[in-house]
Formats: structure tokens, C-alpha cells, sequence
């Protein structure tokens, strides 16, 4: 076991300590996998595991029962991929299907941070998992952990000079940004370097292992996105990080960025809070990665390593002030930077159905409830994708929305592909509603240790009810973004969009309204403790009244901001007449 090192100055959380001691997130990982007598981990390889790009749990469905026969938890991982703007090829989609069904359940889930998850992994299969990632050319180090995650941008294959700018500003950061520790490739692949892929890190010095982070990496993760105004599909603003690339026409023309977004909060914690990133200054392109830099190290050097509820840099940005944010920034860089210039006005496409890509190829965007890939009685869309990937060998994107997009299909070939994705059952955008598409859920149980109520597997009968009520008002076409959460941690974003339904207690929820379709302001809490049954019929009068004093193309959240969100609540609690609604 690693020696513990003393420490001094203000006292650390238990992770601080942790990584600390742990060589550079080695510590005792390889060991404890290799140990199947016990299907445990212990907490600093709880821990430490999360930087690897896994967490460590129990199938939450089985534990009471299991309890009561004198039995251990069903002990299992998640893996979760690194895949900087959702981006892979046809074989390594194919490679990462077969591993889910050697290693995992069986499933592909599509995160809302544009990648892959694998779910229920047992211990003696993780270590060849995640060598096998490796072996296709993609990466799980930092798809969890106090650094820098998987960096989003722009799905949308478009062929011109602002989404190749956008993709390439994203690989040089996740390449940039990926820790430099040589205990992943140690842990995983018995010290074989793998450096092919397009965001490999650099190899570090012995010198210095970690020039970026330091030995015990950030007080808490960190979240990149890059994007334009015109095209917020990857809800900018949720980010620690928001970069927004700014253009005169197709030539690129600096950055604005906005520090201090994060959904994460607790029930009943006024300290923590939902927040949007806060504009701080203009970048120049050859202070891209500097200005960047920056950034992560004032996180690094001033965010809370004490309290982990409280080490985002949101709480930075809120407690310090953006002037001083701004100047301590400028201390970094060594010189004065310009405020944030003027922008676009905010708009969001969602990238589903058949778009031109530019270069005389077409992209189809396929919605993916809860970004399960998974076959249903009514759907097989993992058969169906298989097919296709299988069959025409294209490009992939993940999105934000957790879809999936085929990428440079021919003109002669859309028909085909269409005819075999219907011949599985898989929904295209003009088989579903608004609703259905932009409605996003969390995974939850059984497989979270953090969730309070369902998510995943309640989304598909939620939206269907939720959908009968739009249509009774109305709506039913109206263009919508829901997004349900297990807990208030909000991994699906529920506090932007128009509705946020957040798990509370069992069967129970937390109601949000009045944010906006395209990810520019939070919700308000309207409703708490909400069964779960009475979920569409809370929301009936809200959509009644939407309907009736909207402005002429004003979405539901738009309208309830102007209306005013006391008033829209008072007007469905008098409906609904109930005690959780007064």
C-alpha cells in the first residue's frame, strides 16, 4: 500500500488525500482486480477507478432481497468511453457492440456527454474491456475522475470551415487535456502505450508526471464544450468551461469564453445550485490553448478541496465575481484580455432526419430513447444499426441529445438504409413528436448509487402519457425539450430546457419549468415531492394555459418566463387541487 503523506494547511476531503497517495491514480488498482476472491473494491480504489473511466457498484434491484437470504450484493462497473465530439468509425462501432455483449449487458448507452457507457461489467472482465477500448483506438482515461472529461461540440458532419474548426479545436483540447499518468497504460495493457488515436496525450516526463494538474489532479471534474450560439445543441452554458467559437461568415475570429456552469446540486442544500456559465472575456485563436490552460488551473489552484459539494468552479465564478475572475485569469496569462465580444442570438438544432452534409453526402440523425441501444419487442435498434454500420461501413456521431447520427451516406443509398432500419422497427424523426425526441433521461436505477427514483426505465411510458396530455391542449407539435433526472445531480441537464422532472424520494419528483429550448436559462422549482402517476396531469393546466395566452411561436418555457412562473403555478395548483400542488 502507498505510503500516506502528511499534510498541512487547510484540511483535505478524503479524495484529496486519495490521490494524493495514490502515484498518479495507480495506487492499488491492478491488485485489486486481479483478486477475485472478493467481487469488492476498496474506497480508494472506488475512488481511483473513476479517473480510469469506471464507477463501482451493485444492481440496486436485487440488494434487499439478497440481504434477507444472507447473500452479497451483485457487485458490477460502469465504463465509460472517451470520445471527444462523439466521433468513431463503423469498426470500432462494431468492435464496441462486441464487447458489450462479451463484458457488459448486452447494451450500448449513449451518455448525454456525446459517448458510450457499458453497463454491469463484473470485475474478472475489466481489465480486458477497457484493453480492448484501447485496442480500437479510443480511451476511457478521464471519462470520469477530477479532470477534464470527454469534450463536446458539434455532432453535425457539415462539410465547411466552422465545423472543421469546431472538431479540430476539440481533438487538440482532449489531447492537450488528457492526463499524462503512465499508470493507465500499466493498469490496463501491461505498460503497452497505446498512441494511435487522434487525442493521445503526450508522454509526460519522470520529471514531472502531470505538468498540467499536479498530483492530485482537480477539486472536482471539469467540463469543456465548444460551440456557436447559432447551434447550442450541446447545451453550452451547462459547462465549468464554455467555449464559444465566434466566426465572420466561415472565417474563424477568436473566442468568447464562459466560465461557471454545472448542473449538479442537492435537495434541501441551498449552497448548491444549478448555474449557466458567466461571460469573462474575448480569446484570440493563438491564446486558444493558453487562455484554456488558464482556466483549469484556476479551478485547480482555488476551487474547494475540502468540500466536494461545494468544488466546482461554478462556485468560484458566483462567490469571487466575474471581475475577479477575470483578472486572476489575466495573472495567469501574463497580460490584459479584451471583454466577450457580441454574438448570434442562442438557437438549438437537434440533428435528427436527413440533412445535406455539403460535400454532395447526406447524414441521417436516428433518435435513441434514453440512448439505449438496445432491441425492444417493438424496436430493434441495435440489430437494426448493426446492420447498417455493418453493411455501408460509414462514420458515426453521438449527440448530446443521446442519438446517434450515420454519417456520408451516398445519394443512391439512403432508400436502402431507411428500408433496413424500418424493417427493425427503428423510429425515425417523422415517426416520433417533439417530445419524444428532446426528451432526455438519466440512467438511474439499478445501476446508479446516487439515484432516488426511476429515470431510464420510465421514460418511454412517461413521454407516451405526457404526449396524450399535449395532445388534449393542443401542443402535441409544438417543439418541447423535457428532461428527466433519477436525482438532483441532473446528469441528463434538467434544470435547462423548457420542463425538469427531478427524482426526490421513491416514485416521487420535483417539478421545473420556465428555462428555454435553447439553453440559455435555468428552471425554476414549481412542484416538490410529485407522485409519479400524477406527472402528465401536473403539467395538463400549465400546457392549457400555453396554449391559450402564448405569443405566436413562443415555447412552453418562454412562455411561463414572460407569463411569470408564480403565476403559471398558481394557476395549475388551482386545478389540480392536491397537496402536493398548494
Amino acid at each position: 500500500m502507498s505510503t500516506p503523506i502528511k499534510q498541512s494547511g487547510p484540511k483535505l476531503s478524503g479524495q484529496e488525500t486519495i490521490k494524493r497517495q495514490s502515484h498518479y491514480l495507480k495506487g492499488d488498482i491492478a491488485e485489486e482486480l486481479a483478486d477475485l476472491s472478493t467481487q469488492e473494491v476498496t474506497d480508494a480504489t472506488y475512488e481511483l477507478l473513476k479517473f480510469h473511466g469506471s464507477y463501482f457498484g451493485y444492481d440496486r434491484d436485487t440488494a434487499t432481497a439478497r440481504k434477507k437470504q444472507g447473500l452479497d450484493k451483485e457487485y458490477e462497473f460502469m465504463v465509460r468511453m472517451k470520445c471527444p465530439g462523439g466521433r468513431l468509425n463503423a469498426a470500432q462501432y462494431i468492435a464496441l457492440d462486441a464487447l458489450a455483449e462479451k463484458y457488459a449487458n448486452g447494451t450500448l448507452r449513449i451518455t448525454t456527454r456525446e459517448t458510450f457507457q457499458f453497463h454491469c461489467i463484473k470485475k474478472v472482465g475489466m481489465k480486458p474491456l477497457i484493453s480492448d477500448i484501447n485496442r480500437v483506438l479510443l480511451s476511457t482515461l478521464g471519462g470520469c475522475g477530477d479532470v477534464v472529461r470527454n469534450i463536446m461540440t458539434c455532432p453535425a458532419p457539415i462539410k465547411d470551415k466552422i465545423h472543421d474548426k469546431l472538431e479540430a479545436d476539440t481533438f487538440l483540447l482532449a489531447k492537450h487535456c488528457a492526463p499524462k499518468t503512465s499508470a493507465y497504460y500499466e493498469v490496463w495493457m501491461d505498460g503497452e502505450v497505446v498512441a494511435d488515436y487522434p487525442f493521445a496525450p503526450e508522454p509526460a516526463t519522470p520529471e514531472n508526471p502531470e505538468p498540467l494538474y499536479g498530483e492530485t489532479y482537480m477539486p472536482r471534474k471539469f467540463k469543456i464544450g465548444i460551440s456557436t450560439p447559432e447551434d447550442n445543441c450541446i447545451d453550452v452554458l451547462s459547462h465549468d468551461l464554455a467555449i464559444l467559437s465566434l466566426f465572420n461568415g466561415q472565417e474563424h475570429a477568436g473566442y468568447n469564453f464562459a466560465l461557471g456552469g454545472g448542473m449538479g446540486m442537492k435537495h434541501n442544500a441551498p449552497k448548491t445550485y444549478p448555474r449557466l456559465a458567466s461571460p469573462i472575456m474575448y480569446v484570440p485563436p493563438e491564446l486558444f490553448i493558453p487562455a484554456t490552460e488558464a482556466v483549469i488551473k484556476l479551478q485547480r489552484d482555488h476551487g474547494d478541496r475540502g468540500d466536494r459539494q461545494h468544488a466546482r468552479l461554478k462556485y468560484i465564478v458566483q462567490e469571487k465575481g466575474t471581475p475577479w475572475i477575470k483578472s486572476t485569469l489575466e495573472g495567469y496569462l501574463g497580460r490584459a484580455m479584451d471583454d466577450p465580444r457580441p454574438m448570434g442570438t442562442y438557437a438549438v438544432e437537434d440533428h435528427t432526419g436527413w440533412h445535406e452534409q455539403g460535400d454532395g453526402k447526406w447524414f441521417l440523425g436516428i433518435p435513441v430513447s434514453s440512448g439505449r441501444i438496445i432491441d425492444r419487442e417493438n424496436e430493434a435498434i441495435r440489430t437494426g444499426l448493426r446492420a447498417v454500420i455493418f453493411d455501408y461501413g460509414m462514420d458515426l456521431r453521438l449527440t448530446a441529445d443521446q442519438n446517434i447520427i450515420l454519417c456520408d451516406v451516398e445519394t443512391s443509398e439512403k432508400g436502402a438504409i431507411e428500408q433496413i432500419l424500418r424493417k427493425h422497427g427503428v423510429k425515425l424523426r417523422e415517426d416520433v413528436t417533439s417530445a419524444y425526441r428532446n426528451f432526455l433521461a438519466c440512467v438511474a436505477l439499478p445501476t446508479c448509487g446516487k439515484a432516488l427514483a426511476e429515470a431510464e426505465r420510465v421514460k418511454l411510458p412517461l413521454v407516451a402519457d405526457i404526449e396524450k396530455v399535449m395532445e388534449r391542449q393542443g401542443v402535441l407539435n409544438e417543439e418541447i425539450a423535457i428532461r428527466l433526472a433519477g436525482c438532483p445531480n441532473g446528469c441528463s441537464r434538467p434544470y435547462g430546457g423548457d420542463i425538469g422532472i427531478v427524482g426526490r424520494t421513491p416514485e416521487h419528483y420535483s417539478l421545473y419549468i420556465g428555462g428555454d429550448y435553447e439553453g440559455t436559462r435555468l428552471n425554476e422549482k414549481v412542484f416538490d415531492k410529485v407522485p409519479f402517476d400524477q406527472l402528465p396531469a401536473s403539467l395538463e393546466p400549465m400546457f392549457a394555459l400555453w396554449k391559450t395566452k402564448r405569443q405566436p411561436g413562443e415555447g412552453f418555457g418562454n412562455f411561463c418566463h414572460r407569463y411569470g412562473v408564480a403565476a403559471v403555478k398558481q394557476v395549475a395548483a388551482e386545478a389540480l387541487a392536491t397537496d402536493w400542488a398548494k
